[in-house]
């Protein structure tokens, strides 16, 4: 049920309870303390008091008189019998046997639960003084017992006030930590995909709330990013397919316009095949590179025999300007077709965009990891160009005149991370640029 309690409902819940707990241990160990305290000056009050009976007592006749009515005074003799007495003690031995060996053997100090006419309970002290007799001082704890029941009352009284003023301040010092939390919270509500630079309020306070805060900005931020590239993305999308869909249109006009020859009608539907291919090229890069999902596991595949497969395919047009080194035993956790695209898509950007020959080197960095590095020997890529080389729809200058759409590194890039690797782009000091493909490593 607590669960379903408001926050601030909860910590002032919890706030009481600690309190009241701390409450009634103090109020106890005051209690306590309190009673002690008077045990024992009303102990050291006897003691002081036997103190003064012991020249009383070796008096030969001696002899006691008056007495307040919370306390009284006694000599024994060494028998037993009662020498002398207050008033409020006559007629009676305060002490029991047992009591009267103890206190000729040293002091004694006994509570009873009344004696004489004392209000009881009573605090006896006995102790011997030369000759055998014995003093006795008696005090009545009445005053005591009362005196901590008043204070007991009176904590019992003042402490749920207390309580009911702690809890009414635990409450209200709750609402307002969770202030900035609701203004945040009410900002988030009118927030929509048209505020675009829309950020919660922050208190100036460098506490959680403040870090709170600062990381859901930093979200709406990354939101924001994202909703900028795929903004980009679907505009530069449909920029790419608006020049093959227009040409494709023109073709198909163009044939129905007048009556053509067969050899025209050819010419015009080979045209307009060529266009359907790229567009469908371009959809099927579109959909790669808007596919973020990742592979759980993926498949563990022999590197140097997948590269070799690769590499028979573009022994026609490359020949020897291909050179694979990859040793053997090298395996890795990549999905099979995923790592065949990747590395094609390399090959065509370096024949499309680089010069030949093309290199591509596989080392093992760590134990869990091996890089696949394409390499060519053209002129590399521009260097303020790098930082972007990954991006969509992104191409160097020199590469815009080689056509192409912007999308080969951007899907080795979903590809890559869609197999957990990682991959990145530099020129070689030697000259040419290199791809770097990281991948996890596996056993065979």
């Amino acid at each position: 049920m607590m669960r379903r309690w408001p926050i601030r409902i909860r910590l002032t819940a919890a706030f009481t309870a600690v309190m009241a707990l701390v409450l009634l241990a103090v109020g106890a160990l005051t209690v306590a303390h309190t009673k002690e305290s008077l045990d024992a000056a009303i102990t050291e009050s006897l003691s002081y008091r036997l103190a003064n009976l012991r020249p009383i007592a070796a008096a030969t006749d001696p002899s006691l008189a008056g007495g307040d009515p919370d306390s009284a005074q006694q000599i024994i003799a060494p028998d037993g019998q009662v020498l002398a007495a207050t008033s409020n003690l006559a007629g009676q031995t305060a002490l029991s046997p047992s009591e009267l060996d103890t206190a000729r053997r040293g002091q004694l100090v006994a509570d009873h639960s009344g004696l004489g006419s004392l209000q009881g309970p009573v605090r006896v002290a006995a102790g011997p003084v030369p000759g055998g007799r014995l003093v006795v001082a008696a005090q009545s704890l009445a005053d005591r017992d009362a005196a901590v029941a008043d204070l007991r009352n009176e904590l019992a009284t003042g402490f749920p006030i207390v309580l009911l003023a702690a809890a009414l301040g635990a409450y209200l010092l709750a609402a307002a930590a969770l202030r900035p939390v609701e203004r945040m919270r009410a900002r988030a509500a009118g927030i929509s995909a048209t505020d675009a630079q829309a950020r919660l309020p922050v208190p100036p306070a460098r506490d959680e709330i403040h870090h709170l805060g600062t990381t859901f900005n930093e979200l709406l931020q990354r939101l924001q990013d994202a909703l900028e590239r795929e903004r980009q993305f679907v505009s530069d999308a449909g920029h790419e397919l608006r020049t093959p869909l227009g040409l494709l249109t023109t073709e198909l006009e163009l044939a129905l316009r007048r009556p053509r020859s067969n050899p025209e009608l050819v010419t015009a539907i080979r045209s307009a095949l060529d266009e359907t291919t790229r567009l469908s090229s371009l959809a099927r890069d579109l959909l790669t590179v808007a596919d973020t999902s990742s592979s759980a596991e993926p498949p563990i595949i022999d590197l140097r025999t997948r590269l070799q497969e690769i590499g028979e395919r573009y022994r026609h047009s490359l020949g020897d300007q291909l050179d694979i080194d990859c040793p053997a035993g090298q395996y890795v956790r990549a999905d099979p077709n995923d790592l065949d695209r990747i590395i094609s898509n390399l090959i065509d950007n370096v024949t499309q965009h680089g010069a030949p020959p093309i290199t591509i080197r596989v080392q093992q960095a760590t134990a869990d990891g091996v890089e696949i590095g394409v390499g060519d020997h053209g002129p590399g890529f521009p260097p303020d160009f790098l930082p972007h080389a990954f991006d969509r729809f992104t191409r160097a200058d020199t590469a815009r005149t080689a056509g192409g759409t912007g999308l080969g590194l951007a899907i080795v890039d979903t590809l890559t991370q869609r197999n957990h690797g990682t991959v990145t782009a530099h020129n070689r000091p030697a000259g040419g640029a290199e791809i770097t493909i990281r991948l996890a490593a596996a056993s065979a």
